[in-house]
């Protein structure tokens, strides 16, 4: 039936029902990733209840803060760069929702299938750090500037490690397609026993610890948060936004979030496919979007433990740590994996 109505639809009506249906689903699971974890289970962390009001169990509570952020005005500063400032946000975003565009969902749920889907989701990630900057700068406002820079420096340094740990899954599976490396890990098996198939995340373990830690950086989370620092910078790169503008930055922090656990998916537990011999091809049709879901919801749910769990660093070890410790690390393992891939 999809064939039928693909080859009746012209392309533009087909990429414009895939785009509809990858922003509802983006929004979705940003929602539930918001509720599930900033009002619930950090809550039960900090031995509370979390909003209880809006709704059954605090259901409704980010309609309820979407419409209070919607309310307020959208204040410009008096010295800021309007052009700059208004468009930051909008940067952020789009960095955001663009990386979606090749992660795939199931055998076609997919919104373009590039033969580089890898290189491209790492080249869209890094456009935030030009909104950030941007953001930073046109404020006027030396906090939100100090924050910027921050982030800059930051984001520029751990997009190395994130980059490195990619390259071992690359390696293995020969491919920067995203679909190709996705069958490489069900269609595999482990020294010759195919019942789980070949995830990735035991071979590339390494790989997939120093991806959750530059992804950690990368979302500016704790404790990797100095861009934001309410403590120092009251805010940082933020300090200036209200009303909408600053919800499209919460927004996209959040839908990053996704994206990134996404991509973890898809790289190192499977993405949206179970072992060969679990299920049919026809059957991941409408299963694939949900194994892939649950697989990036329960990653979120780490980098939201590790944010209410752990301080924040110091900037020197925060650079140490990416410099010294991570990338060595990652280069290491690109060697070790390049060797074992030519020995075996």
């Amino acid at each position: 039936m999809t064939t039928v109505l693909a080859a009746d639809w012209a392309y533009w009506q087909e990429t414009l029902v895939k785009v509809g249906l990858g922003l509802v689903a983006v929004l979705l699971l940003t929602g539930a990733v918001v509720y599930m974890y900033l009002f619930k289970f950090v809550s039960f962390m900090q031995s509370r209840l979390g909003p209880m009001e809006a709704g059954p169990y605090g259901s409704m509570q980010l309609l309820a803060e979407v419409g209070k952020w919607l309310q307020k005005e959208d204040i410009f500063t008096e010295n800021s760069d309007r052009i700059v400032f208004g468009l930051a946000p909008a940067i952020v975003m789009s960095s955001t929702f663009l990386m979606f565009v090749v992660i795939p969902a199931g055998p076609n749920a997919v919104i373009s299938d590039l033969g580089t889907g890898i290189y491209y989701v790492l080249a869209m990630s890094s456009i935030a750090t030009i909104g950030i900057l941007s953001a930073g700068w046109a404020s006027a406002n030396k906090y939100s500037l100090m924050g910027g820079l921050r982030a800059a420096g930051q984001l520029i340094a751990y997009e190395l490690p994130l980059v490195l740990a990619v390259v071992g899954v690359v390696i293995q599976v020969g491919s920067l397609n995203l679909q190709d490396i996705v069958h490489a890990q069900s269609d595999g098996a482990i020294f010759g026993w195919s019942g789980i198939g070949n995830p990735f995340i035991l071979t590339q373990f390494v790989g997939f610890l120093i991806f959750l830690i530059a992804v950690q950086a990368e979302l500016t989370q704790s404790p990797f948060d100095m861009p934001i620092a309410e403590s120092e910078l009251v805010g940082g790169y933020q300090v200036e936004y209200t009303g909408i503008r600053f919800l499209v930055f919460f927004i996209a922090e959040f839908a990053t979030a996704v994206g990134f656990a996404a991509v973890a998916s898809t790289l190192f537990l499977g993405g949206w496919a179970l072992p060969a011999d679990w299920a049919s091809a026809s059957t991941m049709h409408w299963l694939g979007p949900i194994v892939i879901s649950a697989k990036a919801v329960l990653l979120v749910g780490v980098v939201f433990w590790v944010r209410f769990s752990l301080p924040r660093f110091r900037e020197d070890q925060l650079q140490q740590l990416a410099w010294k410790f991570l990338i060595p690390v990652a280069l290491l393992n690109i060697v070790v994996t390049g060797i074992l891939k030519v020995a075996f």
